[in-house]
């Protein structure tokens, strides 16, 4: 957090706000991701959640096999990065850990700019079934900003579909994007992202089985979940006058 902070405060202007409202013991963090191959995400609430509660409560990142392997693996780990399955995260919930979640993983942190404030997780709901086999609160959080450190036209699922990528690599999507200083880009040539302005708001935690009974229905409570980020993102993209200066 040290060496991120100067970077986060000063190139990205973060913000972290409704911490004030954040339940104690284990909790199930639920959001939106932006910013397609340098996401800030986990860093910008990271470092929000440390500087108001210290670092007594580690925070852990339910990431995807290729975060988690080759030669940047171990960063990422000693970081609080581990697995995305529901045998890490209940452990880590149940030891009282606070548990970061993108429910819409690539598909979401590559769509398109002009759906960049529209909270889309393509229909996946296990993260309801992981907080409530772990009996601990969903906390929506939404973030903007991220999607505006460059252009991003196309997810390019066709694409990766018509590559085999799917099959090879486990990714669905082969996202096309303008940026600097290369331009066009299929994730590579990698571009620099620009010093867009990222706000986080931390929501209202959701009790799920004091909202929604004993055997609550999955889709109502994702129905819940989604339209309480909705309309917090909604409100946040009012509130922002200009791309990138924020």
């Amino acid at each position: 957090m040290g060496v991120l902070r100067p970077f986060l405060k000063l190139y990205h202007r973060s913000e972290v706000t409704g911490l004030e409202s954040f339940p104690p013991g284990g909790a199930l963090v639920v959001s939106n991701h932006s910013g397609g191959l340098f996401a800030m995400d986990v860093p910008v609430f990271a470092l929000g959640f440390y500087e108001h509660f210290g670092y007594d409560r580690p925070v852990y990142t339910l990431s995807h096999d290729l975060v988690v392997t080759g030669p940047t693996a171990d960063f990422f780990i000693r970081n609080g990065f581990i697995r995305a399955n529901h045998e890490n995260a209940d452990e880590a919930l149940r030891s009282g850990g606070v548990v970061i979640v993108f429910p819409g993983g690539d598909y979401d942190v590559y769509r398109p700019t002009l759906a960049e404030n529209r909270i889309d997780f393509d229909g996946r709901t296990g993260y309801i079934k992981a907080a409530i086999n772990a009996g601990v609160p969903i906390v929506p959080m939404v973030s903007i900003g991220g999607q505006e450190s460059q252009f991003f036209l196309t997810r390019g699922t066709g694409l990766a579909k018509a590559l085999r990528l799917d099959k090879l690599l486990r990714a669905k999507i082969l996202p096309i994007s303008f940026g600097f200083p290369f331009g066009l880009s299929a994730v590579v040539p990698v571009n620099v992202p620009l010093p867009t302005k990222i706000v986080t708001q931390v929501l209202e935690p959701v009790h799920i089985t004091e909202q929604f009974g004993a055997d609550p229905d999955i889709d109502a409570v994702d129905a819940h979940v989604r339209g309480v980020m909705q309309e917090a993102l909604d409100e946040l993209a009012s509130k922002r006058r200009f791309p990138v200066i924020g």
